[in-house]
């Protein structure tokens, strides 16, 4: 005879049960590699915290100068006032811990974003197993777990959720809001939730405010008249303008809310509902902020060193090798993005996919910043859901080759995650504060 337990976890969908699997073995692992003070205390970064903080007695600036242990790091300062300029969805998720602890150096932040490293690599599942099942990939279950699970260790994504710091968290956040996205995106069937997971991630991380173009192919596609299941071709001609209008709509409404509170916020702040405010931060370098901006492409050189050639230093004192703190190229990192530029076939689906990891890809590269302090490109975690998407999406076999470079992968991001900012292991790691060093001196 069942029992009701036995009946309820029958009615769950088998892709769901997985994705919570993923979820807590992911969580798990962060957890296990994640430094004991990070979890028993609040960081020394617990920005977020500080913003609900503020928020909670009625300000939006800190009231003060922030703790003496942020070292002043990272805030803004306008009229004589310090605020938290980091776009500010992280702490809302933050502020009922932060009201329900009675201040900010009393939550555990990075305990708390620890509880969300799982969340990404769960929805990406969820996201592969949605093309899987319209037809657009032939990925296996199997295929899209283990990409998944890629996305967690083999990537940077893993020394990032073992952080708990604002920068980090925010890439925590950021790429759930992503994956979220992607899911949702799929067949345009969740246009509200797309939009909302489109606007909080731009309210968490900028750049995911340029992913619109996969919804907008979606919706395109999805409104085709005389559509068949496993077309993926697009022809504009063909599209049911009205449908497509509704379809929008409902996906543009929740995104364009997010994005007008966010500009209330701005102004209600600095008078201006355009600048966010990192134009304003208290930093060693905001020189080039004032000659150059914060984007430019001034930068991009600078970035693209980093992202493509930033290598370990040899021939060192004390330690093999030493890592810049600008952070290793990205195919050292993560060898398996290959298979994202390397494709068996490609699609309409392909190309829109690319063009938007592409998109969300850009401002970074044109940032003041290389995302320095990093192990690996910490801003990849931007863009990273679209890449697994493509490896999916190419259809080229995930064979010898393959496996191999997932485990150097994995290897090479567990020693960023067990090593990075970790007491004992400075010694291989190279710091310069001015940050004009990329590759080794003669």
């Amino acid at each position: 005879m069942d029992r009701p337990n036995d009946r309820l976890w029958s009615a769950v969908p088998r892709r769901w049960l997985v994705a919570l699997a993923l979820y807590v073995v992911v969580t798990s692992v962060c957890f296990a590699t994640t430094s004991r003070e990070r979890l028993s205390s609040h960081t020394q970064f617990n920005h977020f915290a500080l913003l609900a903080d503020a928020w909670l007695h009625g300000r939006l600036d800190l009231g003060g100068p922030p703790p003496a242990y942020t070292g002043n790091n990272d805030f803004a300062v306008w009229e004589g006032k310090h605020y938290v300029s980091f776009p500010p969805f992280p702490a809302v998720l933050l502020l009922p811990a932060v009201a329900l602890a009675g201040g900010a150096e009393r939550v555990r932040d990075g305990q708390f974003f620890a509880l969300l490293t799982g969340i990404a690599p769960a929805l990406l599942f969820l996201a592969l197993d949605a093309l899987a099942r319209a037809g657009r990939t032939r990925r296996s279950e199997r295929e899209n777990v283990a990409l998944s699970l890629l996305f967690a260790f083999g990537t940077v994504y893993w020394f990032s959720a073992v952080q708990g710091t604002v920068w980090f968290a925010a890439h925590v956040v950021g790429a759930a809001l992503a994956a979220l996205y992607l899911f949702a995106s799929i067949g345009a069937a969740h246009p509200i939730l797309a939009g909302l997971a489109l606007g909080l991630g731009f309210a968490t991380r900028t750049p995911l405010g340029f992913a619109f173009p996969l919804f907008v192919f979606e919706a395109l596609r999805a409104n085709q008249r005389g559509r068949h299941e496993g077309d993926e071709g697009l022809r504009l001609a063909d599209v049911n303008l009205g449908a497509f209008a509704r379809s929008f709509t409902l996906f543009a409404l929740p995104a364009a809310a997010v994005l007008g509170l966010l500009l209330l916020h701005n102004h209600a702040r600095f008078g201006d509902p355009f600048e966010f405010g990192h134009g304003m931060l208290s930093i060693a370098w905001r020189a080039r902020i004032e000659r150059w901006g914060l984007f430019s492409y001034h930068y991009l050189g600078r970035n693209l060193a980093v992202v493509l050639t930033s290598l370990p230093y040899t021939h060192v004192e004390g330690a093999p090798f030493q890592i810049n703190y600008h952070g290793l190229a990205l195919w050292v990192t993560t060898p398996i993005y290959a298979w994202a530029l390397w494709p068996r076939r490609t699609s309409a689906t392909f190309h829109a996919t690319a063009l938007t990891a592409g998109l969300v890809a850009l401002p970074s590269l044109l940032y003041q910043n290389s995302g320095w302090l990093q192990f690996g490109y910490r801003f990849s975690n931007d863009f990273a859901v679209f890449l697994f998407a493509l490896i999916a999406l190419g259809q080229r076999r995930l064979g010898r080759w393959f496996w191999p470079l997932c485990v150097f992968s994995v290897l090479v991001n567990a020693f960023g995650a067990l090593t990075f900012q970790r007491a004992g292991y400075e010694r291989f790691y190279f710091f310069e504060r001015t940050q004009k060093i990329i590759h080794q001196p003669d």
